[in-house]
């Protein structure tokens, strides 16, 4: 079927990645390039996403939203965090259609400058206090921007590094590019804290933040080089050409793999509904509830986030030993058991608060390192790039997209008690996903 429904269709190929295969000769690319460059690649992105976070906490409550009172501040600048998931699928459409048209390079030039312009933008914008409610306007413009561009990010450079893995080899693979987001998130966290801890409150908040926003710009550009030249090599226009790393019509993809971008974005939830449960929203809710310092605990995450590289490594290590299914189970499983203890923690003083830190990050890290690998191995080569694309964003749209909103909505209403049912809702449906869907048991092949 694959075959058939792609008979007849000219790889597109823009001159700009014609050149580089010129340059780039018959010449392979070391497996551990490619890996470097898909790192480098997701740690840019998530750069700019955790830096966004981490401003929606420090920031955009007393510069965008001084009229609400701190909690509602908060919660405002979340709902403004959410749009970029909200718009991600949207741009996955739009840039799927430049990808089709002018080909790869063209899209990912254009999706990494939309997404460094729209972060850098950021650093620049005025507060309420100066231009009124145009402020609020142009921070959701630049987050949707944000959203739209990470959609079109999606280079397919984790398929190639996985279509070039040994058979035993798969979950080692598959875990490398889940490596860019705790590196992201330590870059911007470093960032952060070293402005809040040097400057007094109110040069951080007239100047001092707008630094890792503007710094983002050159990240992403750095990134673009990097990732264009992987694409311009031989292994990926091999692949190109073979239609296995080919964007196809959404409107195709959905009509032949709806169950299966339903089915896969409910898959990875476990880890998703995690992802900004230790990262973004323990920042805020220990902002509005506590004393503690919030470059302390910063800090503290960083160390966390060391301990999710590990944890994702050893993914890949515990996935090749009982298979990736296997593996995704057992973390849906401790992620459950942590949602029970996860609020007593959080609101145990500064020792439980980092116990949750670390514990957090550890599971997140066993559960992440393998979401990457589970949506791709759905869908037949023909479908792949397409596939994996629609459906984590999907996944990050449900899983992720509203949980710091939601998180410190019920938390301040409820008690901290509802962020575990929160959690264990991610973790039942992963579990569920695993059980229900036969198409599963190719993960161990």
């Amino acid at each position: 079927m694959a075959g058939v429904a792609n008979a007849g269709l000219e790889p597109k190929s823009s001159g700009l990645e014609r050149d580089a295969r010129q340059i780039h000769g018959d010449k392979p690319v070391a497996p551990g390039n490619i890996a470097l460059g898909v790192i480098i690649g997701r740690a840019a992105e998530f750069f700019d996403f955790f830096v966004y976070g981490i401003a929606s906490v420090l920031v955009f409550p007393r510069l965008i939203f001084p009229f609400a009172d701190p909690l509602h501040g908060m919660l405002l600048s979340f709902l403004v965090f959410s749009l970029a998931f909200v718009a991600r699928p949207i741009g996955s459409v739009i840039f799927t259609t430049i990808d089709r048209t002018y080909g790869r390079g063209v899209k990912l030039t254009i999706a990494l400058f939309l997404l460094g312009g729209s972060t850098a933008s950021m650093s620049f914008l005025p507060g309420y206090a100066e231009i009124g409610a145009l402020a609020i306007w142009l921070l959701a413009t630049f987050r949707i921007g944000q959203g739209l561009a990470l959609g079109g990010a999606w280079d397919g450079l984790a398929s190639l590094l996985a279509l070039n893995a040994p058979p035993n080899r798969r979950g080692w693979y598959a875990m490398i590019p889940q490596l860019g987001a705790p590196i992201g998130f330590i870059l911007a966290s470093a960032l952060f804290a070293f402005f809040k801890l040097n400057l007094n409150e109110q040069d951080f908040l007239e100047w001092g933040w707008r630094y890792p926003f503007f710094v983002a710009f050159a990240i992403n550009v750095v990134a673009l080089f990097t990732r264009l030249r992987l694409v311009a090599t031989p292994e990926f226009g091999a692949l190109l050409e073979r239609h296995e790393l080919e964007a196809v019509r959404i409107s195709e993809l959905l009509r032949l793999h709806g169950r299966d971008v339903i089915i896969g974005a409910f898959a990875p939830l476990a880890s998703f509904a995690l992802f900004h449960l230790v990262t973004v929203f323990p920042l805020g809710w220990l902002t509005l509830y506590t004393d503690q310092s919030p470059v302390a605990f910063m800090m503290v995450e960083i160390i966390g986030a060391l301990c999710c590289i590990a944890a994702i490594i050893c993914s890949g290590l515990l996935a090749d030993r009982i298979g990736r299914r296997g593996q995704l189970f057992v973390a849906a499983i401790l992620i459950a058991i942590f949602s029970f203890i996860a609020p007593l923690l959080l609101g145990a003083g500064p020792a439980g608060r980092y116990s949750f830190v670390i514990i957090g990050f550890s599971l997140l890290g066993l559960a992440f390192g393998q979401a990457a690998g589970v949506l791709a191995s759905r869908f037949g080569s023909a479908y792949r790039y397409s596939g994996a694309s629609m459906t984590s964003d999907l996944s990050w749209l449900i899983g992720a997209g509203f949980a710091p909103f939601v998180a410190l909505t019920l938390s301040s209403q409820f008690g901290l008690q509802y962020i575990g049912f929160y959690l264990l809702s991610g973790a039942i449906c992963t579990i569920l996903a695993l059980v229900f869907s036969r198409k599963f048991e190719t993960l161990d092949t």
